[in-house]
C-alpha cells in the first residue's frame, strides 16, 4: 500500500461509494431530472426533506465500508486531528462574501491521503463544523456529500513524479474549480424551496428542462456567485502560500504513521 495513501478503496468500498454517488447526483439534481408534469415533481415540496433523511444514512454506510477496508487506530487519529483543524478553520470567516479556509486543507489532505480517506475527512468535517456553528439543519447531508466529494476528487488527482509548483499549480485550478462546483450543487440543493421568494427564478414543476436550466442560471447568478469567486480566489492563494509546508507536513506525519500493515513472517515447514 502507498504510505501517502492510508485507506485503500477496495472493491467493495468502490462499489458503495458509487452507488451513493448515483444516489447523491439523484438528490442533488432532482428536480432537472424529474419529468414534466410527473409526481416527482409534483412532490417538489417534499423531495428536499426526503432527501435529507436518506442521505445521512448512506454516508454513514460508505465510511463504515471505508473504515471495514484498513481504517487502523492511527488513520482514524489524523483523521479526528484535521477533521477538528477544518471545523476550526470552518467559523474564520463566518461564512462573510465567501470566505472558507477550510477548503484548502480538504483539498491537500484529500492529494496525500487518497480518495478514501478524503471523503471520510470531508464529510466528517462538515458534520463537526456544523455542530460547532450550529449549522444543523436539512441542508447539512448535502454539505457532507458535497464536501466528500471535493476531497474525493483531489485524491483522485494525477499522482505520478507531480511535486513543487506543477503540484500547487493543479491543486490550486482543482481548488479553485471545486469551490465553485460546491457552492453550484449546494444552489441545487436549495434551489426548490428557497427559490420560490422570486418567481422568475425558483423552480416550477411545470415548465420545460430548459426554462428551469435558465432559472437555475440566473439564480445562481444573483444570489451565490459572490460567494462562489471569492471563496475560489482564498482557495487557490492559501494553496499557493500556505500549501508547501502543509503537503510537507502531512506526507512526514503520514511516512512516520506507517498506515501499512505490519508484516509477519511465518518460518518454513521443515
Amino acid at each position: 500500500m502507498n504510505r501517502t495513501d492510508p485507506v485503500r478503496l477496495g472493491p467493495r468500498a468502490v462499489v458503495v461509494l458509487g452507488l451513493v454517488s448515483l444516489v447523491g447526483v439523484a438528490a442533488f439534481c432532482w428536480p432537472l431530472l424529474a419529468a414534466h408534469g410527473s409526481a416527482v415533481a409534483a412532490h417538489s415540496a417534499d423531495a428536499p426533506w426526503l432527501f435529507a433523511a436518506l442521505l445521512p444514512l448512506l454516508v454513514a454506510v460508505v465510511i463504515a465500508t471505508i473504515a471495514d477496508n484498513g481504517m487502523d487506530p492511527k488513520a482514524v487519529a489524523m483523521l479526528g486531528m484535521l477533521a477538528a483543524a477544518g471545523a476550526a478553520l470552518r467559523p474564520l470567516g463566518a461564512g462573510t462574501a465567501g470566505i472558507e479556509p477550510m477548503f484548502f486543507l480538504m483539498v491537500l489532505s484529500g492529494r496525500v491521503l487518497g480518495p478514501g480517506f478524503g471523503f471520510t475527512l470531508g464529510s466528517l468535517t462538515m458534520f463537526a463544523s456544523a455542530l460547532l456553528t450550529g449549522g444543523v439543519g436539512p441542508w447539512l447531508p448535502f454539505q457532507m456529500l458535497a464536501m466528500g466529494w471535493v476531497t474525493t476528487g483531489a485524491g483522485l488527482l494525477p499522482r505520478p513524479s507531480l511535486r513543487g509548483r506543477r503540484e500547487l499549480a493543479m491543486l490550486a485550478v482543482y481548488g479553485a474549480v471545486a469551490a465553485v462546483a460546491y457552492g453550484t450543487v449546494m444552489n441545487l440543493q436549495g434551489w426548490p424551496y428557497i427559490g420560490g421568494l422570486a418567481s422568475d427564478i425558483s423552480y416550477s414543476p411545470h415548465i420545460s428542462l430548459a426554462a428551469n436550466l435558465a432559472r437555475f442560471t440566473t439564480y445562481c447568478l444573483t444570489t451565490s456567485l459572490g460567494w462562489d469567486l471569492p471563496r475560489a480566489a482564498l482557495t487557490a492563494a492559501l494553496t499557493f502560500t500556505l500549501g508547501p509546508p502543509v503537503l510537507a507536513a502531512l506526507r512526514r506525519a503520514t511516512r512516520r504513521a506507517v498506515f501499512s500493515p505490519t508484516p509477519t513472517f511465518t518460518p518454513p515447514a521443515r
